[in-house]
């Protein structure tokens, strides 16, 4: 054993050098504990229904709030260039803002996915192993660790926080609102369809079960490709798709 498994993990894996990224990707089947204070180590930890409990009062709210703001019709697109030709944004554009939000995310997703979770740390870089460990490391590691299948709520408002005070500094106010609503809700339904392709038990045939198995393929064969989770889409473009006979070979 190249760790102490009776001592938190996350101050240990910086030591594994070169060995970190072969080892990282030898899944075990038991728990995995990150840090020495309980605090921190409930941080890191949650079960999949508080992230809906949490985020879709917030979903439903926001919805709210962006839909009777922009029926207010003082949105207006463009307004900080031109007064003459800004465009309004009415109240029934608010559902097309919504799914160019859940849109954005899944891209958001993707690009989060491959080029942050699955960056390579340099061997020689504790801190960059361990920040990698952090952060999806350990999910590699022990992929059935249920509450380590979902992003907390504390350490994820940070996260959410950030993309919000971006989108509002590149839109207006409300228009800004709108987007981040309906990336949070992609975000939700990326959180909660990850738990289910790990825990669920969907029926052959269907959209999930091919999710499912694509993301079983990315886990424990294809690690450095198949970066979609809620979505296959963005893997087509980037050229990252698993590929399809491996599949078929197997059914």
């Amino acid at each position: 054993d190249l760790v102490d498994w009776e001592k938190p993990l996350l101050w240990q894996v910086g030591y594994l050098g070169e060995k970190y990224d072969e080892w990282v990707h030898q899944p075990v089947d038991r728990p995995i504990r990150l840090f020495h204070s309980d605090f921190l180590e409930s941080l890191s930890k949650t079960a999949w229904y508080v992230v809906f409990i949490v985020w879709a009062p917030v979903v439903l709210y926001l919805s709210w709030v962006s839909y009777t703001s922009l029926a207010q019709g003082n949105t207006r697109l463009f307004s900080s260039f031109t007064t003459e030709y800004s465009i309004p944004v009415h109240k029934y554009y608010f559902p097309f803002i919504f799914l160019l939000g859940m849109f954005l995310w899944s891209l958001l997703e993707y690009l989060i996915h491959r080029f942050v979770f699955h960056m390579k740390p340099p061997a020689s870089n504790y801190y960059l192993i361990t920040l990698h460990f952090l952060l999806h490391g350990q999910h590699h590691k022990s992929p059935f660790d249920s509450s380590r299948l979902v992003f907390p709520p504390v350490p994820a408002s940070l996260v959410i926080g950030f993309f919000y005070g971006v989108l509002q500094l590149l839109l207006p106010k409300v228009l800004g609102l709108s987007v981040f609503v309906g990336g949070l809700c992609g975000y939700v339904v990326y959180d909660m369809m990850h738990y289910y392709l790990h825990y669920g038990s969907p029926k052959k045939g269907t959209y999930l079960y091919g999710l499912k198995a694509y993301h079983v393929k990315h886990h424990f064969e294809y690690q450095k490709s198949g970066f979609g989770i809620s979505t296959r889409f963005w893997d087509h473009p980037f050229r990252t798709l698993i590929p399809e006979e491996t599949f078929e070979k197997e059914d």
